[in-house]
């Protein structure tokens, strides 16, 4: 006997199935402080990236299956080089490469078996704070334009809630990353893990990245090692260090190489 299933019963089931996927990825947080945007992902890897460079004053953050994003990773820097370069490089915005993800998720998601187990985040800094613009994109292609802040992941509710609770405009750098650390760290590792309680999150499981409103040309920065340990809280109350003079700031992002590949969920 032929099994048919409504075309209504196959897009819940597409969905479900994505959403469980990227459930199971660990969360990053996005959020507009005074100098720029600020990513913050949760990240023992120091060579497969969720927070990376796609243009000037663009960046790219993403949870779920890792092969996967990093297939749409790199067609976002192929799209914003070639646009950049048949045009001019104030053509490639934050939105327009919204809209590319937008049809190519989209696409994904009706036309092939399996959808993409992925959740993005594009963000463009602008030259004030409120020119600077944050989207999340959803396995299907939705566009949700985030004025503040974007969460994705596993434990997206708790850490939303955190996070509108702690969350204020115009924070300075170190505020901002710990009050990141500190909604992370509020989420259980997991679905169904430990016993709830907050956790201690220290440079080896970070993976933090800025677009600074001022830098020229590149806005994109990464910040690990020394410099991370200086701007992280130290006693849990969102206090930070001096940041030291130089060590563990790089600038830009690392191209192609050093990502290496894979297909577990981040």
């Amino acid at each position: 006997m032929p099994l048919y299933a409504s075309a209504e019963q196959v897009m819940r089931d597409r969905s479900e199935y994505a959403r469980k996927g990227i459930a199971r990825g660990r969360s990053v947080v996005v959020l507009a402080y005074a100098g720029g945007v600020l990513f913050v992902a949760e990240n023992p890897s120091t060579s497969l990236h969720k927070v990376s460079e796609i243009y000037d004053r663009i960046a790219f953050a993403a949870v779920g299956r890792y092969s996967e994003f990093e297939t749409l990773r790199r067609a976002g820097i192929r799209f914003a080089d070639l646009r950049g370069y048949s045009f001019d490089r104030r053509d490639v915005t934050g939105r327009t490469l919204v809209n590319t993800y937008a049809q190519t998720l989209g696409t994904i998601f009706t036309e092939q078996l399996k959808p993409f187990e992925v959740e993005i985040c594009v963000a463009e800094v602008g030259d004030a704070p409120g020119q600077d613009q944050m989207y999340r994109l959803t396995f299907d292609g939705s566009i949700f334009d985030e004025p503040h802040y974007v969460v994705m992941g596993g434990q997206v509710d708790s850490i939303a809630t955190a996070l509108k609770d702690s969350y204020r405009e115009g924070m300075e750098l170190a505020d901002a990353i710990g009050v990141a650390v500190h909604t992370l760290s509020s989420a259980p590792a997991s679905a169904g893990a430990g016993n709830g309680g907050a956790r201690t999150l220290g440079v080896d499981n970070l993976e933090v990245a800025v677009l600074e409103r001022h830098r020229p040309h590149r806005a994109f920065r990464r910040i690990s090692g020394a410099a991370l340990r200086a701007l992280l809280p130290s006693d849990g109350s969102g206090a930070a260090g001096k940041p030291p003079a130089s060590g563990g700031e790089s600038s830009g992002d690392d191209g192609e190489s050093g990502n290496g590949s894979g297909s577990g969920e981040s």
